[in-house]
């Protein structure tokens, strides 16, 4: 059923195969909802009822993160890129490095580019601070960002010293003190939609719209983000992700793992 709806909604059915359970628990919970028994009556319903992609659409978003994801991603981003880009800001008279987080999840993502910024950057940078918009499109995973407490398991990546300074043991969670929620701005947002007014130093675009989009929808999301970013900004993605070859203005910007810069000469 997959297979035959996923085109349908500009996804493709490669993305989803490893996490198609999670994707399937939603379907079933939802046919659960409606009284049909199978997927064949659910196809049929969905062809009967157009308005019900919506809501098939809504049991699609995969919600897998954890801090520090992708280890060597991050340690690019301490000990090269982050500082790079918080020079040329400083250097261009900026208040602040700005980043967005898209599909933020939980918060994950993003209080990860906080701790990392605050103990291990900041110092380096006195006068220049930092703003993360982070973005998702379901409110309950945003509303557990707005509560920045977690399990152990999400929390097995991150650096030791990083995790005694930013989190306070809570019963059987770990939970982000104020201090490191302070730079980021959580809001609702689909990634498909409008994008933001403003412009930024760096988006983190992982495992979401070059994992589970069609092709068409990955170029129009590439295109808009190329737009979304400061010239030289960098766009990151998630590994085994790629740009498609069709959009212009980016080159990489490591051999190894997927960052890409906004060129120079192109605004």
């Amino acid at each position: 059923m997959l297979q035959w709806a996923l085109p349908r909604l500009n996804m493709r059915w490669r993305g989803f195969r490893k996490v198609r359970r999670q994707v399937c628990r939603k379907v079933q919970q939802r046919m659960d909802e409606l009284g049909i028994e199978d997927v064949g009556h659910y196809r049929q319903y969905l062809d009967a009822h157009p308005q019900e992609w919506q809501v098939l659409d809504g049991c699609l978003p995969i919600t897998i993160s954890r801090f520090w994801r992708d280890r060597r991603v991050f340690e690019l981003l301490e000990h090269r890129f982050l500082p790079e880009l918080a020079r040329r800001a400083r250097e261009e008279g900026a208040a602040a490095l700005t980043l967005w987080s898209l599909g933020c999840g939980a918060g994950e993502e993003p209080y990860t580019f906080s701790i990392l910024w605050r103990e291990r950057l900041q110092s380096r940078f006195p006068g220049l601070g930092l703003t993360i918009l982070a973005s998702d499109i379901e409110a309950h995973q945003l509303a557990r960002a707005e509560q920045a407490c977690y399990p152990a398991s999400a929390l097995k990546d991150l650096p030791r010293p990083l995790k005694g300074a930013a989190f306070e043991r809570r019963d059987v969670h770990y939970c982000l003190k104020r201090e490191y929620r302070r730079a980021v701005e959580l809001e609702r947002r689909d990634v498909r939609g409008e994008f933001p007014a403003r412009r930024f130093h760096l988006i983190a675009c992982r495992h979401l719209a070059f994992t589970y989009f069609d092709r068409e929808l990955q170029r129009d999301i590439g295109r808009r983000l190329y737009r979304a970013l400061l010239p030289g900004g960098l766009l990151v993605l998630g590994n085994k992700e790629a740009l498609p070859e069709e959009v212009p203005g980016f080159e990489p910007a490591h051999g190894q793992v997927p960052i890409y810069r906004r060129r120079e000469d192109e605004d």
